[in-house]
């Protein structure tokens, strides 16, 4: 049986996703892992292949979801990145983007609240 963090985990990459999804992105791909580590959602739009960290919490009372993003993760992201898109080949620019989710009644959320941070960090 999953755990909560897991369930909660899944639950905000499926908010980020639906979101994303309505703002005419295409879903690539989630859970992409590598030995250089994870990437929560890969998705593409006419311009951009998007690397989506995903970060849910049920407020912002300790900091803005994004602010756990360490540069150490995003240095694992990049390079996870870098080896999706040798497997992958596109002429599509990349671009790293932290989408948080905000659900304060967790797994209960209705309506999470999501912030979409594009171009959030760079190579």
């Amino acid at each position: 049986m999953p755990s909560d963090k897991k369930l909660l985990g899944a639950f905000g990459e499926d908010a980020a996703c639906a979101y994303l999804k309505r703002q005419g992105y295409r879903i690539e791909g989630r859970n992409y892992a590598c030995r250089f580590g994870e990437i929560d959602i890969i998705a593409r739009d006419r311009r951009y292949v998007v690397f989506a960290e995903v970060k849910l919490r049920r407020d912002a009372s300790h900091g803005a979801a994004a602010e756990f993003v360490t540069a150490a993760k995003q240095q694992r992201v990049i390079a996870a990145a870098q080896l999706w898109l040798q497997q992958h080949p596109t002429k599509l620019q990349p671009r790293f983007d932290v989408i948080e989710v905000y659900a304060p009644e967790g797994l209960e959320t209705k309506k999470p609240e999501i912030h979409h941070l594009e171009d959030a960090y760079s190579l």
